[in-house]
């Protein structure tokens, strides 16, 4: 909070005079700009300032996207089911492709009807894997073929603990790809500021749906992201939060593997959440117990799209970021409490 507190004063003690009327739709340069240098040297993103737009969330960045894009959009099987009614919302049909353990089968794209596809290439939600190599290039040679979009949803592109972080797959061919990106998991979902990199053709198409103005997001806050990234201390705070959470999530998966054996961990060692896999048809059972001992758990179920079966099994996500520091061993315990009692 300090270090927030003293980039939002030299933002407002050196912003224009022109920072507190209506601004440019696309967001103010100095964030832009800021943006365009560390999107490129810790995601590897190809971006020039005049391509990002800045958003209120990676939701709102869907939502303006699904409106220029329309039609129909290939999704996760199990995908953040919030981002998915976005979708349905603005009118586009969703239809799902499969998931395992090396990500989204992107194989399955050529025999869709999709012009689009939204996907979390570096740590796919909710079931933690990355997509491989080979599927990334896959995705990349249906866009180049068909001319469709791929819509990156780079959510904890920095959170990765146990290797360097992949880069983004916008690098790669950057006229195919719209990157999301949000300081809602790096910061604080409080502070309301996302940003797309789009292609060139989806510029125009973005900003008209936009509007004429910056209705969403403060400027002042802009100014301050801003500062905050320059002066080095977004950074600083990655650095201190990639540790802890690695620390959290290591403890997670001890703890369970002493205490819970009959369950497993899966996915990545990556991001602000882990999915603990289930045995059979217990999966309602241990959300009950959790919300009776004021645990808050989703459902893998939650996640699952609608078209598809009941397969993939049971499970929860657990958001291992989320409890404070001085909760989390208690918080660690009465979920293993819960499981323990519900397994056996």
């Amino acid at each position: 909070r300090a270090a927030w507190i003293s980039s939002a004063r030299r933002a407002l003690t050196t912003a224009p005079t022109d920072a507190f009327a209506t601004t440019d739709p696309r967001g103010r340069a100095e964030l832009r700009n800021a943006l365009t240098t560390y999107l490129s040297r810790t995601r590897g993103v190809r971006v020039d300032p005049n391509c990002i737009v800045i958003s209120a969330s990676s939701g709102h960045g869907i939502s303006l996207l699904a409106r220029a894009l329309g039609g129909t959009i290939a999704v996760d099987a199990f995908c953040l089911h919030l981002h998915r009614q976005l979708l349905a919302d603005e009118g586009l049909l969703t239809v799902p492709i499969s998931v395992d353990e090396s990500g989204t089968c992107t194989d399955e794209l050529a025999s869709t009807s999709a012009e689009s596809v939204l996907l979390t290439p570096t740590h796919q939600f909710p079931l933690g894997g990355p997509l491989t190599p080979a599927r990334r290039a896959t995705a990349l040679e249906w866009a180049t073929t068909t001319g469709g979009v791929i819509i990156e949803d780079d959510y904890d592109g920095e959170f990765r603990y146990d290797r360097k972080p992949v880069g983004a797959l916008q690098g790669i061919a950057p006229q195919h790809v719209a990157y999301l990106g949000t300081v809602s998991k790096t910061l604080s979902p409080a502070i309301r500021i996302g940003w797309m990199v789009l292609p060139d053709r989806l510029i125009e198409p973005v900003l008209a749906t936009k509007g004429p103005y910056e209705r969403w997001v403060s400027s002042t806050d802009q100014l301050t992201l801003a500062d905050f990234i320059e002066s080095g201390r977004f950074d600083s705070h990655i650095r201190k939060m990639r540790t802890s959470y690695r620390r959290r999530r290591d403890q997670l998966v001890a703890t369970l593997a002493q205490q819970v054996p009959q369950v497993r961990v899966e996915g990545i060692s990556a991001g602000l959440h882990a999915v603990i896999r289930l045995p059979s048809g217990t999966e309602q059972s241990v959300l009950a117990a959790a919300q009776a001992r004021d645990l808050g758990l989703e459902g893998l179920s939650v996640f699952r799209h609608p078209d598809v079966s009941s397969v993939g099994g049971d499970g929860i996500v657990v958001g291992y970021s989320t409890p404070t520091q001085s909760q989390y061993s208690r918080t660690l315990d009465v979920l293993c409490e819960v499981l323990q009692a519900t397994l056996r």
